[in-house]
C-alpha cells in the first residue's frame, strides 16, 4: 500500500525521485538533509515508501501531541524531547542490540533553519550499533530527492564528515538560506 501511494506522489508531484538502492540487511541511519522545511517529512516518506523501507524517525516531542500524535507513532516516529536526547539515543541503541531492523531517519540540522553545526547524535548511533549511513537529501535547484550513496562510518570524524560535505555541497533544500552546512562540533572550529 504504501509503495503504491509513493508511486502515486511521484508520478503527479513536481519533484524528481532519483535514488540508489540502499542494503537489503534491513537496518542503518539515514540522514534527510538539508532540513529546511515541514515538506520534508512528506519527501522522506515518499522517497522510503518508494523503497519499501520500514523506518522510524526521530521528531521534536510537541509533534506527538493531539491531534497528529497517534498518526505519527503510526508512521515510525520516536518522541525526542530535547532536553534529554541521550536518552533516545540509548534507546534507539537498545532497540538495534536487541535485533530490531529498520533504518532510522534523522535530520541532522535538528531544525529547519540555518545553525553552525549538525547535531552528532546520528554519528554516535550509526557508530555505536555499527549501522551503516544512506545519504538522503532534497534538491530544490534540480527539483530531485532521493537516498546517495550509503557510507560506512570511520571513526575519523572530520574525514567522515568531508565525504558528507562533498556529496551535500550541491544540495540546496527547499529553503535554501536555511542550509547548514554538514560539519559537527566534534570537527573542531572549521574541520577540513
Amino acid at each position: 500500500m504504501k509503495r503504491a501511494l509513493a508511486r502515486a506522489y511521484w508520478a503527479v508531484s513536481r519533484w524528481r525521485y532519483r535514488s540508489t538502492r540502499v542494503p537489503r540487511d534491513g537496518a542503518g541511519v539515514l540522514i534527510g538533509a538539508p532540513h529546511t522545511s515541514n515538506w520534508d517529512f512528506v519527501l522522506m516518506l515518499a522517497i522510503t515508501w518508494q523503497q519499501d523501507l520500514r523506518i522510524k524517525f526521530l521528531g521534536k516531542h510537541t509533534l506527538f501531541r493531539r491531534p497528529f500524535g497517534r498518526l505519527m507513532r503510526a508512521l515510525g516516529g520516536i518522541p525526542v524531547d530535547r532536553g534529554d536526547p541521550q536518552r533516545v539515543v540509548a534507546e534507539v541503541l537498545a532497540s538495534v542490540r536487541a535485533g530490531e531492523r529498520f533504518y532510522l531517519v534523522i535530520t541532522p540540522e535538528g531544525t529547519r533553519g540555518r545553525s553552525s553545526f549538525w547535531k552528532s547524535g546520528f554519528y554516535r548511533i550509526a557508530r555505536d550499533a555499527g549501522l551503516p549511513v544512506t545519504l538522503g537529501y532534497v534538491d530544490r535547484s534540480t527539483m530531485t530527492a532521493g537516498l546517495g550513496p550509503t557510507l560506512e562510518l570511520t571513526g575519523d570524524v572530520a574525514a567522515d564528515m568531508d565525504r558528507f560535505r562533498a556529496f551535500y555541497a550541491d544540495k540546496a533544500g527547499l529553503r535554501p538560506q536555511n542550509r547548514t552546512e554538514p560539519r559537527l562540533r566534534d570537527e573542531g572550529p572549521r574541520g577540513s
